[in-house]
Parts: C-alpha cells; sequence; structure tokens
C-alpha cells in the first residue's frame, strides 16, 4: 500500500559535461518534454530501497496515462494490484484481498506524482523547486517539494531521446523507490473506458 501511495503521489546520465539552469529554465524544459505527450503507454519495472540500500520489494508491470489525470497502473502477479483514476476519484483493487479502495483524487503534485505525467503541468512551478542537467541524449530533472507535509522529499525523473525513461522517489527516511518505464508509446489513441473501474460483485469497498 505505501508504494501504491507513492505512486498516488505519481537517472540516468551519459556525458561527462553538464549544463545547470536556474529554475525558470529548468519548469519550461521539463514542460515542453511533458506536453509533447498527450499521452503514454509502457510497461515498467520498480524496485523499492531502504536507506541502507536493502531490497524491500520489486514489482513491474503496465501502465496507461492521458491528460488530464487520467491513468491506469497495473501491477503484476504474484502481487497484483489495478490502480486506476478518471481525473477525480481513484480506485485501487487488490485481486486477493478482493477489496477496494476507492478515495478522491488528491490534485496536489507533491501528493500524486503520477499527475506529473498525466495532469496539468501548469502546476510544476507552484509546487517544486527544480533544477535539471542535459548531456547527450538524456535530460534529468530534480523536483523538490515547496510544501512539508508531502510524502516525499525529492523526485528524479529522466527522459531519454525526448522519451520518459525513469523515476525515482526518495522519502524522509531514506527509502527509495526507482521505476524504470520501457516500450514507451506516445500520443497513441486511448478509450476512456479503462480509466473507469467497475467494482467485481462480492468485493469488499473501502470509501476513504
Amino acid at each position: 500500500m505505501r508504494l501504491i501511495r507513492l505512486m498516488l503521489l505519481a537517472f540516468l546520465t551519459t556525458a561527462s559535461l553538464f549544463a545547470h539552469a536556474d529554475d525558470e529554465a529548468a519548469v519550461k524544459r521539463l514542460t515542453e518534454l511533458l506536453n509533447q505527450a498527450q499521452t503514454i503507454t509502457a510497461r515498467f519495472s520498480q524496485l523499492s530501497l531502504d536507506g541502507s540500500g536493502t531490497q524491500l520489494q520489486e514489482t513491474a508491470g503496465e501502465l496507461a496515462l492521458k491528460r488530464p489525470g487520467l491513468f491506469r497502473w497495473h501491477t503484476d502477479q504474484p502481487m497484483e494490484q489495478l490502480l486506476v483514476s478518471d481525473g477525480k476519484q481513484v480506485w485501487l483493487y487488490d485481486p486477493d484481498l478482493e477489496q477496494v479502495t476507492i478515495q478522491s483524487l488528491d490534485q496536489r503534485l507533491t501528493h500524486t506524482p503520477a499527475l506529473l505525467l498525466s495532469g496539468d503541468v501548469s502546476q510544476i512551478r507552484e509546487n517544486f523547486e527544480i533544477t535539471f542537467k542535459e548531456g547527450g541524449s538524456v535530460v534529468d530533472f530534480i523536483l523538490k517539494p515547496k510544501a512539508k507535509d508531502t510524502l516525499f522529499d525529492s523526485l528524479r525523473l529522466s527522459f531519454r531521446n525526448g522519451v520518459l525513461n525513469d523515476m525515482q522517489l526518495i522519502d524522509s527516511i531514506g527509502q527509495r523507490t526507482n521505476i524504470l518505464f520501457m516500450s514507451v508509446k506516445m500520443n497513441q489513441p486511448l478509450d476512456d473506458k479503462q480509466f473507469r473501474f467497475d467494482i467485481p460483485e462480492g468485493a469488499d469497498v473501502i470509501q476513504e
């Protein structure tokens, strides 16, 4: 559940010389890269490490994102979970527990990093201090929340050749969640039906 909540919240370098930029330039560059993808589909692998670097959990799955604010995040078995948002509310379905948790989508980017990839990018400047470094085909962004009541201390977002590559979140106790995106496709037609969830018959429902 902790990893899912971090995703609700939702870096590689190859050159020896990097251009360090101020916040204004970083916001402009990140906005350009995010705005070029109105939809994203991808496979992902996710690795969670504690503060000492010990592996806590490793999962994989697939995702679909569509602006504004729609996302579907499916984690494969044996730890299968499905996270779906229609931009207003979020469904978290655990097939093993036959349980569905429903809650309103927190529109704050510092609580919902997934909205960085699918939401209103105009809010980035209000929520984060941003720096970036660019070398060759890779651009890395470091986002640090301006607010204190956040679920992570820093977020790193990487693009390779203009395409989303990976993300890392670090929380206040040093736990890291690393997510690598693979087979990324942008601006493919996506049916809005996949961003709605029909509660399975017999499932327990928790409304938050």
